[in-house]
């Protein structure tokens, strides 16, 4: 069983923000394979389904980015998850529109929502796919936060297809098969 967990903020003003690619990727997911997330629990909105024979729980934190490994732990220990199993999926303002970065573990660097995820999680040897949504020229948290123009969402919508087509690979064939395929 897998926690496929998509970071962002809940209230409808950052729904169409950069900050919220975790949630985009999860939206996709949904739709692809007919997972309702609606179901509410553990802080968060989730829905439980299956993808490439695997059982998968898909999962949106509502506690705001900041606060987002409370629901995740609560989550985790509610279906039993093994750490090993844990897909975390969150924007990234160090790599390229359209980029995505897999990777088995690692520190959370400057995301706010990552630093509570390892907090909370008690570790960082749990997968992340990150989303790239470019370099600021301006605030990070005004940049993070702000509306995507009809152009950025083009761009950023090529890196949501990539992060969903990486989240199959690890469920079919591992997370060292989708580094391979994808980084």
């Amino acid at each position: 069983m897998y926690l496929i967990v998509g970071l962002g903020n809940p209230e409808p003003q950052y729904s169409n923000t950069k900050h919220n690619m975790g949630f985009d990727v999860i939206n996709k997911i949904s739709k692809k394979y007919d997972i309702s997330v609606a179901k509410q629990k553990f802080q968060g909105l989730y829905g439980t389904g299956e993808i490439q024979n695997n059982k998968v729980i898909l999962l949106k934190p509502q506690t705001y980015m900041n606060e987002s490994g409370r629901s995740i732990v609560q989550a985790q220990n509610f279906f039993k998850v093994e750490i090993k199993d844990i897909i975390i999926i969150y924007d990234d303002v160090d790599i390229s529109v359209g980029t995505i970065r897999i990777r088995e573990n690692g520190s959370p660097n400057t995301h706010n929502g990552m630093k509570s995820v390892v907090q909370h999680l008690g570790t960082q040897e749990f997968s992340r796919i990150r989303v790239g949504i470019g370099q600021p020229n301006k605030d990070i948290a005004d940049y993070v936060l702000e509306q995507i123009s009809k152009k950025e969402r083009v761009e950023l919508d090529y890196g949501i297809d990539k992060a969903v087509e990486a989240v199959e690979e690890i469920l079919a064939n591992g997370v060292a098969s989708s580094m391979n395929k994808y980084n």
